[in-house]
């Protein structure tokens, strides 16, 4: 594709506006929003009201004054404008992996005959480490995790799975799972679903009580950009609601938290969910995050997504210093979330390289190169350059220089 063409597709791109929206450094190119979204500048202006005002003056009296015993809430409303969920169904609290615990040790009690969580191979570890403890925790009469490669998943379900546990786009190849389809299989055995939407939540049109999924969690660091450590969410189907007591019995959770009763008695609906004090700072940089969404059509964010993976594939082909890269997503768009991997023995140096260069992507082990595409702040011509510098980057084999070669701590 000449520059004719991909200038076309930026004139024509009606998300276009949306990256004013965003704090990116100049010069910056960021493919890594599938690990890190950028800073909002509405998170900036707010956060400073939040520090020098509620904080700074209002002081306690702002759990109150300023709603922030309320945010838990109200952030989870905005996600559940994304996700598909009516009202009442989402809240926002803890992590994933916190809330990964509270979701499987729920759906276990919900299924009690069953014992079997199925899970996925390669899923997040996250994800398997939880169920790993709680298999260990509990006892494998209770809660045995099964993990099977993507490709089994529909012949392993049957009657003794209380849960199939996945992630709907693969942390490391962006293969994306049918949710709807899967979660009528999991159905159809008797087994209730629990799903992990943190690499899809922004960027992917989500219908969960359409698909009457039951359970779900999400980061709120990645496409909804809510900063490092944002707090993830938590979506139960109504129908599910009051019918287990989830474990982490903190005082958040209580029906009437400020009674300080002695007795655990779990508050109704999502609110049992929560387990500590609200971590106010990010939660209101999440709320603020969210802001970004209210005008947005997400069919119109998931068709940019495409086009703009679509053309970063194209455009590799396009030179042939760049074939040694092996693309290890699905090449079917339909198929796959907003990220494309391609394996290479020097991914890490590959990746370092960029990074000097101003471009943000990132490694995944063993040997991945992992592209992000966040349709609200790339555009088509940010694709265009950031191919033509990595196959700049290769013909010079700058990604053999040493000094690319130390892994760092985060990678």
């Amino acid at each position: 594709m000449d520059s004719a063409e991909i200038k076309a597709l930026d004139a024509a791109d009606p998300l276009a506006a949306k990256r004013k929206l965003f704090a990116l450094p100049d010069g910056q190119l960021y493919l890594n929003g599938n690990s890190l979204g950028p800073l909002p500048t509405a998170v900036q202006q707010r956060m400073t009201e939040l520090i020098g005002q509620e904080w700074g003056i209002d002081l306690v009296s702002s759990w109150n004054k300023h709603g922030w015993i309320d945010l838990p809430t109200a952030t989870g409303e905005k996600v559940a404008a994304l996700i598909g969920a009516a009202p009442g169904q989402v809240i926002c609290c803890d992590s994933v992996s916190i809330n990964l615990f509270k979701l499987l040790a729920a759906a276990l009690q919900l299924n009690a005959g069953r014992h079997v969580v199925l899970s996925q191979a390669d899923n997040f570890p996250t994800d398997l480490y939880i169920a790993q403890g709680l298999d260990t925790l509990l006892g494998k009469a209770r809660c045995q995790l099964q993990a099977v490669s993507s490709e089994n998943l529909l012949a392993q379900l049957n009657e003794n799975v209380a849960v199939l546990y996945l992630t709907q786009v693969n942390f490391r190849s962006g293969a994306m799972h049918d949710i709807a389809a899967l979660t009528a299989a999991a159905h159809a055995q008797g087994a209730l679903v629990i799903w992990d939407l943190s690499h899809s939540v922004g960027v992917t049109p989500l219908e969960l009580d359409k698909w009457d999924v039951d359970f779900a969690v999400g980061c709120g660091y990645k496409f909804l950009n809510g900063g490092p450590g944002a707090p993830a969410f938590i979506y139960a189907n109504k129908a599910h609601h009051d019918k287990f007591q989830q474990p982490l019995q903190g005082w958040m959770g209580h029906a009437e938290p400020f009674a300080f009763a002695e007795e655990y008695e779990p508050a109704g609906g999502m609110a049992q969910f929560l387990t500590g004090t609200p971590n106010i700072l990010s939660l209101v940089a999440l709320h603020a995050a969210l802001d970004v969404f209210d005008d947005i059509d997400m069919a119109q964010v998931r068709t940019k997504s495409v086009q703009l993976s679509e053309l970063f594939m194209s455009l590799i082909t396009e030179h042939e210093v760049l074939q040694s890269l092996q693309l290890e997503s699905p090449s079917n768009a339909q198929s796959r979330g907003s990220q494309l991997a391609y394996s290479h023995p020097h991914a890490y140096g590959i990746c370092q390289a960029l990074h000097a260069r101003r471009i943000a992507s990132d490694f995944r082990s063993p040997s991945y190169l992992r592209f992000g595409f966040s349709p609200l702040i790339l555009s088509f011509t940010d694709i265009g350059k950031a191919v033509a510098t990595l196959a700049e980057i290769m013909r010079e084999g700058k990604h053999l220089d040493p000094a690319y070669q130390h892994r760092q701590k985060v990678t």
